[in-house]
């Protein structure tokens, strides 16, 4: 295709960190590829500038940014990998999916990004899809082309369950999956099998295998929030999804980011993960100080990926690990602090003010009380005053 630029193979590409120059040259992309200085909106603004300085360390003003098209983007970037190229791309989806409506001239700017680039992604499709305002084909390219389209019945083994029907099927009548999943009480104080354990007590989430329990593929990414320390609030479910989207080498897992803004910003799907339901406006509410959160994840679950292998969090059996403590855990997995500037945006932990939703809250102090026990939410409580988080996911 003419004007496309063809990525140096990994062995030969540069992966020094970027300069100045190719920061200000990927950034005046990014802000190109959603319509130019004068059509991006503020919400797109802050979001591709937080994401640029949590991942770069360097921001610069609107004003500043040169005007990149696609063949100058792709000689800023002519020495780095496809890899790198592909997340450059999905930082303009993620722009785009910020829209409450993607317009055309937006998804064709990213087709030609893609091509200069010389960059295939099958989400694109649903960009396409989104443009011309077929939402149900949307959904089903998330289906087809994600996260959930490279699911392989072997991806769920870390799950203990074999033979599920697809990656989010619900399993509400298996005694030994719950058992399994209650014994994590008996995991060491500080491992992370306790953590879990606690976490899913004082939010009264049953276990995989009982009643109106989560998708035991769904359930693996709680580990994750105990792993990475993030709260249970949609703000939170935004946080970690960004997080384990960056640690996973795949470029398909950026499936479970847009998942997640589709759900609970643009209401672009109605549905997600066989559990959450369509609950917008959630990152617009805090604009800044979300994008500073997602931004800090992204960086986060990055720097997890390329030290620890870019495993897919999602699959590996964690209870092999239950009873190692956290902390040796995050070592291992490389992961690093959240930024100052991530705390003071508002990102929590499980275990503190704002870290737990007020459905979720009542939920676990009902669930203790139909067993005769003290509710115990190991230092989370809702947020106060009362956030935007109303909604009752789980």
């Amino acid at each position: 295709m003419s004007g496309q630029s063809a990525a140096p193979s990994i062995e030969q590409a540069n992966w020094a960190d970027p300069s100045d120059d190719e920061v200000r040259g990927v950034s005046g992309a990014l802000v190109e590829a959603l319509g130019g200085r004068n059509r991006i909106s503020a919400i797109q603004v802050v979001t591709v500038s937080a994401i640029t300085r949590s991942m770069t360390g360097r921001s610069f003003d609107l004003d500043e940014l040169p005007t990149v098209g696609p063949a100058q983007l792709a000689e800023v970037l002519a020495h780095r990998a496809e890899p790198w190229r592909r997340r450059i791309l999905h930082v303009m989806m993620i722009g785009a999916l910020l829209l409450d409506e993607v317009p055309a001239d937006i998804h064709d700017r990213l087709e030609a990004y893609a091509a200069a680039l010389g960059v295939t992604d099958d989400m694109l499709d649903i960009t396409e899809k989104l443009a011309t305002g077929t939402k149900a084909a949307a959904l089903a390219d998330f289906q087809r082309s994600g996260y959930e389209g490279a699911w392989t019945a072997e991806s769920t083994t870390g799950t203990g369950v074999a033979g599920l029907e697809s990656a989010w099927a619900i399993v509400e009548d298996d005694p030994q999956l719950a058992a399994r999943w209650a014994a994590l009480a008996t995991c060491p104080a500080r491992s992370i099998g306790r953590g879990v354990h606690d976490f899913y007590a004082a939010r009264g989430f049953a276990f995989p295998g009982q009643p109106g329990s989560a998708p035991p593929l769904l359930a693996q990414h709680d580990w994750v929030h105990v792993l990475a320390d993030y709260g249970s609030t949609v703000a939170s479910e935004i946080e970690v999804f960004s997080f384990i989207s960056m640690a996973n080498e795949d470029a398909r897992a950026f499936s479970l980011q847009a998942m997640v803004l589709s759900l609970f910003e643009s209401g672009h799907l109605a549905t997600g993960a066989g559990l959450f339901e369509s609950d917008t406006g959630h990152f617009s509410a805090d604009g800044e100080r979300m994008a500073v959160r997602m931004g800090d994840a992204m960086r986060r679950g990055f720097l997890c990926g390329t030290r620890a292998g870019g495993d897919d969090l999602l699959s590996l059996d964690w209870f092999d690990l239950a009873d190692e403590p956290l902390e040796d855990l995050r070592r291992r997995f490389h992961i690093v602090p959240k930024s100052q500037e991530a705390w003071e945006a508002g990102s929590v932990t499980a275990w503190e003010q704002g870290g737990i939703s007020p459905f979720q809250f009542d939920q676990g102090r009902a669930a203790a009380a139909s067993t005769g026990l003290n509710h115990e939410p190991h230092g989370a409580s809702p947020a106060m005053p009362a956030t935007a988080d109303a909604s009752n996911t789980r």
